[in-house]
């Protein structure tokens, strides 16, 4: 992300516990709302927040009290970047079944990475797989 004078950053931790992420996932939505991001791009972006911050308590630090998530977000007029980090081993994103396939369907869980996909317009992760990257860059001319 370029440096420009309108570039503001935050970090966060966050406690490995249920409902812990909401805070945050607020205080950069309200954020996000000032910059003009569009209702869709608000929604999108809070979906993908939402799954990275409960995944990383959930699935990374396993409600671990002792371990907290990590979560810095980056903004400019045209693009936000958000690093989620959490202090579990990791996964391999690769290894996460589809949960388009038909046999999945029904499968309550397995859409987190989906949906973060199909919504931010980047998604990595580190090679652990216990840091996830997003960004999402406005349109051209919006």
């Amino acid at each position: 992300m370029s440096k420009d004078s309108r570039t503001w950053t935050i970090e966060r931790a966050i406690p490995s516990e249920r409902g812990a992420g909401r805070r945050v996932l607020e205080e950069l939505l309200n954020r996000f709302e000032t910059e003009n991001w569009t209702p869709r791009d608000l929604f999108g972006i809070r979906l993908a927040l939402e799954e990275a911050i409960v995944n990383a308590i959930m699935h990374g630090n396993r409600l671990d009290r002792s371990k907290q998530v990590h979560v810095v977000c980056k903004s400019s007029a045209e693009k936000v970047w958000i690093k989620i980090s959490d202090e579990g081993s990791g996964f391999n994103p690769a290894d996460v079944p589809d949960c388009t396939d038909p046999d999945r369907l029904a499968v309550p869980s397995g859409r987190g990475i989906m949906l973060m996909r199909n919504y931010m317009t980047r998604v990595e992760y580190n090679l652990a797989g216990n840091v996830v990257v997003m960004e999402k860059s406005r349109p051209a001319g919006s």
